[in-house]
C-alpha cells in the first residue's frame, strides 16, 4: 500500500487558507490533517468548527481531524457535521476510550486514537480491533515545528505488531517532525499515513515535496 500524506493545515497560511486548500486539492496528498487544540489538554489553542466547515467547503480531500482536547465526547457529532471524515481522540484525554470509539463510528466517521510520546502502545490492546487508525505522536502535542522524537519509530513497529496480533486493519499515522529525512524509515517501520506540516508548507514547492515524500516510501 502506498503511503498517504496528510498535510497539517496548522502550518498553512491562514490569511490565504483557501489558496492553500486548493493547492492541496491539486497535490498528491490524499488527506488533510486538521489539529484542534483547546488550551486545556495542550498548551495552545488552534481552531474549531467554523474553520473545519470552511475547509470542508473547499476541499476535495479526506479530512483527518485530530482532537487535542479534554473531554471531546460532547463535540463528536459537531465535528462530524462540520465535515470530519476521520475523528481521532487522545487516549489520555478521554475517560472511556471504548465508548468514544463507538460514539465516533455511530456518526459515520472513521475512528482513531492518538498516543502521546510517553503512552505505551499496549494501552490499545483491548480496543485495537475497533480502530480505523492509531496515531503515534512523535512530538509532545500542542505546537507545530517541534523536533522528531526518535523512539517514535520503535513505537510504530510496536503498533504494527499489536494490530497484526489483534487482527486489526487500522492504519498507523505519525504526527510531529515528519519530513523527507525520516519518511522512509517510518514507512518501513509500519506507518502508512504521515502528517507533514512545516515540511510541506515551509517548502518552496509544497506539491513537489508531497510527491517526493510519496516516491521515497517504496
Amino acid at each position: 500500500m502506498s503511503v498517504i500524506i496528510s498535510p497539517s493545515v496548522l502550518s498553512a497560511n491562514f490569511a490565504h487558507l483557501q489558496a492553500d486548500i486548493e493547492l492541496l486539492n491539486r497535490s498528491q496528498a490524499e488527506w488533510i490533517h486538521i489539529d484542534v487544540m483547546d488550551g486545556v489538554f495542550v498548551p495552545n489553542i488552534s481552531f474549531g468548527f467554523p474553520v473545519l466547515s470552511a475547509i470542508r467547503k473547499h476541499s476535495k480531500k479526506f479530512l483527518d481531524v485530530h482532537l487535542m482536547v479534554a473531554q471531546a465526547e460532547p463535540y463528536i457529532m459537531q465535528f462530524r457535521a462540520a465535515g470530519a471524515d476521520l475523528i481521532t481522540v487522545h487516549y489520555e484525554a478521554v475517560t472511556h476510550v471504548d465508548s468514544v470509539i463507538h460514539q465516533i463510528k455511530s456518526t459515520g466517521a472513521q475512528a482513531g486514537v492518538a498516543l502521546n510520546p510517553g503512552t505505551p502502545v499496549s494501552v490499545l490492546s483491548e480496543v485495537a480491533h475497533l480502530l480505523d487508525l492509531v496515531l503515534i505522536m512523535s512530538v509532545n502535542p500542542g505546537f507545530g515545528g517541534q523536533k522528531f522524537i526518535s523512539y517514535a519509530t520503535r513505537k510504530v513497529a510496536e503498533a504494527k505488531a499489536l494490530l497484526q496480533a489483534k487482527g486489526s486493519f487500522a492504519k498507523i499515522e505519525v504526527d510531529g517532525g515528519v519530513g523527507l529525512h525520516n519518511a522512509k524509515e517510518l514507512y518501513n517501520a509500519g506507518a502508512n499515513v504521515l502528517v507533514a506540516g512545516n515540511a510541506v508548507f515551509g517548502s518552496d514547492n509544497p506539491e513537489k515535496t508531497i510527491e517526493e515524500m510519496i516516491s521515497i516510501c517504496h
